[in-house]
């Protein structure tokens, strides 16, 4: 880990380097902190927020406004990652000036360095209408959750057929060629995943690609173990959190109950024993 602030050109540069880039997302300044003195290289907050913190099903409700709200959350807290924010279903997808627009919003009120959009060859112009705006571009191509509409699932279905192949390695290179300075690459298999960022110049960031991309993206509730709704195979539990929480919470209540809690040493306590006597004959 570098301790210079990240930049996208320094992710660039990390093509085929030997340090592998990581992406987590934050949604509130905690978060962003913990992630940020980790070590993170890119923090993202993500339109996932409309599951993880809004309870949505999915994240096609959220908002321009519900990024740039937690943008700015987490911009409080994170000074050497690279500040990545996710462009909302139908922030970009109506016209190219609209697409600038919402881009231009991320940045300039919400404090992100970067945006990060779904889609390859059908959003290559976009990408480039962003990239000569002065606006850095990540692009996110294979499983894209904003498509659930039409495709169903979320589940990896891209990569299985030499068709899907060549029209991943085609969208890799159309966002590139258009200016992103990275791409992430969802859910597809270990092999298509090494051929995607061996096909590419910008950096691959994988989420269930394979460990051949030049980075790795999880979603930080399900490396926490904090969402347990489901597991998607590629997304390895660090910690479970959910447990813990539980207990925590449980031990609490019991404690209460039985008033354990407070004691003493969670108690403030008068040391004028004047006022204490006045105070008892009230």
């Amino acid at each position: 880990m570098t301790s210079d602030k990240v930049t996208p050109d320094w992710v660039r540069s990390r093509k085929g380097d030997d340090h592998k880039l990581t992406l987590l997302p934050a949604y509130d300044a905690t978060f962003g902190g913990f992630l940020d003195q980790a070590g993170i290289d890119l923090i993202l907050v993500g339109d996932s927020l409309g599951q993880l913190v809004q309870g949505h099903e999915n994240t096609l409700p959220v908002t321009v406004e519900d990024i740039l709200y937690h943008l700015r959350c987490v911009r409080r807290s994170v000074k050497r990652g690279l500040l990545v924010g996710d462009m909302p279903f139908m922030s970009f997808q109506i016209s190219r000036e609209e697409a600038v627009r919402n881009a231009g919003r991320l940045i300039k009120e919400g404090g992100a360095e970067a945006v990060k959009l779904e889609g390859g060859v059908d959003v290559a112009e976009t990408i480039q209408a962003l990239s000569r705006a002065g606006i850095p571009v990540i692009s996110h191509i294979g499983v894209q959750p904003q498509s659930v509409l039409l495709t169903g699932q979320f589940r990896a279905s891209r990569g299985k057929a030499m068709d899907d192949v060549r029209k991943l390695i085609e969208d890799a290179r159309a966002v590139e060629k258009a200016g992103a300075f990275a791409v992430v690459v969802e859910a597809v298999p270990e092999s298509v995943g090494k051929k995607i960022t061996e096909a590419v110049s910008i950096p691959t960031l994988g989420i269930g690609a394979g460990p051949h991309c030049d980075g790795q993206v999880l979603v930080t509730h399900d490396l926490l173990g904090l969402f347990t709704a489901f597991k998607p195979k590629f997304a390895k539990r660090y910690a479970e959190l959910a447990q813990t929480i539980d207990e925590a919470l449980k031990e609490f209540i019991q404690e209460v109950q039985d008033q354990s809690f407070p004691d003493d040493s969670h108690s403030y306590h008068l040391k004028d024993e004047d006022l204490l006597k006045k105070i008892e004959e009230l």
